[in-house]
């Protein structure tokens, strides 16, 4: 599909180009962060422009006209990135890395792991503006980009994915009764972040 024809118009190429740069910052700390402390800052990264079919879905649902400026301005999701950790530190090593970023400017900043969600959900989210060399929708250049950034644990991780998938299941006969177990669950692999920090914890001490 030619990049006019959707909600981003024009300026899709530089979102790609956005996400492509933020992504190559974070690989290159954690590359920073192996080579100095013999550690990874996180697992693994997941990453994504948000598809021109989902802003528009998100648009009307928020009843916000389907236009560019809204999709780049008003929804600051366009540009999505997930950092996936080992360790509960290490996501707080990844919010001071991004924090530090030349050109970054931290704008709206939620810590659900230490503030949980009554239904169990921990993470870390970040929405960012960020100083490209590109033409944005209001014609500035160098252009300013939104992006969330969301950092979390693998464990933390798999969670969301599971409750994310069962949410859309229209047919759950005890709805009740899942959300109990969702919470537990959640609360369970907390639990185990927890310890295999301790771990982690007592194995640096000896060393």
């Amino acid at each position: 599909m030619d990049s006019a024809s959707t909600i981003y118009g024009k300026y899709a190429p530089a979102l790609q180009a956005v996400l492509e740069d933020l992504v190559g910052r974070i690989q290159a700390y954690n590359e920073k962060e192996k080579n100095e402390n013999g550690e990874m800052a996180y697992e693994h990264l997941i990453y994504r422009v948000k598809s021109p079919d989902s802003m528009k879905e998100k648009c009307g649902r928020k009843a916000l006209p389907c236009t560019a400026y809204t999709a780049l301005r008003e929804v600051r999701d366009s540009i999505g990135i997930r950092i996936v950790c080992r360790f509960i530190d290490d996501i707080y090593v990844n919010v001071n890395y991004i924090k530090a970023m030349t050109g970054c400017r931290v704008i709206e900043e939620k810590d659900y792991i230490k503030n949980v969600k009554p239904n169990g959900y921990r993470s870390y989210h970040l929405i960012i503006e960020f100083e490209a060399p590109y033409e944005d929708v209001t014609g500035a250049r160098p252009g300013h980009f939104f992006a969330e950034i969301q950092i979390r644990t693998i464990a933390m991780d798999s969670w969301a994915s599971l409750e994310h998938q069962l949410k859309y299941k229209h047919d759950i006969k005890n709805p009740e009764m899942i959300v109990r177990e969702l919470k537990r669950c959640a609360d369970e692999l907390a639990a185990c972040d927890v310890s295999m920090q301790t771990i982690r914890d007592l194995l640096r001490t000896e060393q």
